[in-house]
């Protein structure tokens, strides 16, 4: 039972949205390049960023890692000081709230420097998981505990510079351990950092993104055909490109290509186009699946109803951020739509497919749960509920979309998109209204 929770009702609009979206910075890429600018030789100007809690928790934690980091909002852009791979601070409290990027990215940057670091963050930070992270870094020299004994946060590190060598790790409960290894390992003290990666790949399209931003700071990462191998030299020094620019977040763009679909219209999303590095893009392929029309160009991607929906059946475990978007689609559909392969979304903010599943059969939406997938059938009469939102963001964002077309549907605690997506109501309202891009659209 819910008390004392701020709601927000969704009113469905009166015809097919038409418009043209602007979405904020990816905070994949906002992330991964506040950290390689700390990292770098220089002065960064990051333009685009993401303003928001995910990023600032980032933020906070390389000012106490002693980096001077200056943050514009109203130009969107982020201002970082790099030391040449040098973690100043010899102790720093280090809290992450609930971003998994943040902790797993700031642990191994962290292991750079010398001296005692405790990370922590909410209370459901403490159950998301950062042992197979920790057991890396072990193999590397690095003194890296639970302090819970659980493989969860807080984490304490005993730092005395990051020595290299051989480890191996897991990418099947979360990409980001990778990911954090890789930004930090080119600055590490050794000669060199061999990665060895077991089990499932999860999320790939996330190894590369960092990669390739490494890359772009100047960094030297050799990485094997398969993905299972990655061999970093030591002893490098990132240089700072002085200007990067942040791409618009792709798992925020999908809220809106997807509200052309359930509402039958057509929304161009702006800024992000055929060439974008963010795996989630890969989303529009499903909606075009269902049958919209996908026009994809150098800075855009819009997507247009054309006709019915058609459920199928989709491993999403590439684009795993876009399976609530799925969701809130799947209901529209003229067949069951079937997600598989997501396992590990059950470990993100909240158990995800538990969570959609109870959403879904609350409006009166029929659902199969199984471990790692679920089956949505199409249901033409669903009914009003209040929508937990189990302080995930995206449970909020996605449900919203159902809210356009089914009265009643009622979004409670819907403060919790401010995790990567502060104005996005406000956004979403105003396209619904009409109140961006029509002229645009109707002169294509």
């Amino acid at each position: 039972m819910m008390t004392n929770v701020e709601t927000r009702l969704i009113t469905p609009v009166k015809a097919p949205i038409r418009g043209v979206a602007f979405v904020p910075g990816s905070k994949s890429i906002t992330n991964r390049a506040l950290a390689l600018a700390a990292l770098s030789d220089g002065v960064t100007a990051l333009t685009g960023a993401l303003f928001a809690d995910d990023t600032l928790r980032m933020r906070e934690c390389l000012t106490a890692l002693g980096f001077v980091v200056e943050a514009e909002e109203t130009s969107q852009t982020m201002t970082v000081q790099g030391r040449g791979g040098i973690i100043s601070a010899t102790a720093a409290e280090l809290f992450v709230g609930n971003s998994g990027t943040t902790a797993r990215f700031v642990t191994p940057l962290a292991a750079l420097g010398h001296g005692t670091f405790t990370l922590d963050g909410v209370p459901r930070m403490r159950e998301r998981p950062m042992g197979d992270l920790l057991s890396a870094l072990t193999a590397l020299g690095v003194d890296a505990e639970s302090l819970s004994g659980n493989g969860c946060p807080p984490i304490r590190v005993h730092a005395k510079g990051l020595q290299g060598g051989t480890c191996s790790i897991r990418a099947d409960s979360s990409s980001q351990f990778l990911s954090g290894l890789l930004l930090a390992s080119p600055c590490a003290e050794g000669v060199r950092t061999q990665i060895h990666v077991e089990g499932p790949i999860l999320s790939a399209p996330y190894i590369s993104m960092t990669v390739q931003m490494a890359r772009a700071f100047g960094g030297v990462i050799d990485d094997s055909v398969d993905g299972r191998i990655y061999e970093i030299p030591g002893r490098q020094r990132y240089s700072s490109p002085h200007v990067y620019a942040i791409e618009p977040d792709a798992s925020a763009a999908t809220y809106f290509w997807a509200a052309a679909a359930i509402t039958g219209g057509c929304v161009r999303v702006q800024g992000i186009g055929k060439d974008a590095m963010q795996g989630d893009v890969e989303f529009v392929n499903i909606l075009e699946d269902m049958g919209c029309k996908v026009t994809r160009s150098d800075d855009f991607i819009e997507v247009e109803y054309v006709g019915r929906l058609h459920g199928g059946t989709w491993d999403m475990n590439a684009i795993s951020d876009t399976v609530m978007t799925l969701a809130a689609v799947a209901p529209f559909a003229d067949s069951p739509t079937v997600i598989e392969n997501v396992a590990h979304i059950r470990h993100k903010e909240t158990d995800r497919l538990h969570a959609v599943a109870v959403e879904l059969t609350k409006i009166g939406v029929r659902v199969e749960e199984r471990d790692s997938g679920m089956t949505i059938y199409p249901e033409s009469k669903m009914k009003p509920a209040i929508i937990h939102t189990y302080d995930d963001h995206r449970m909020a964002m996605a449900f919203a979309l159902i809210g356009l077309r089914v009265p009643g549907v009622t979004i409670a605690d819907p403060d919790c998109v401010a995790k990567t997506f502060p104005d996005y109501f406000t956004r979403l309202e105003q396209l619904a209204a009409g109140a961006t891009g029509y002229n645009e659209l109707d002169e294509k």
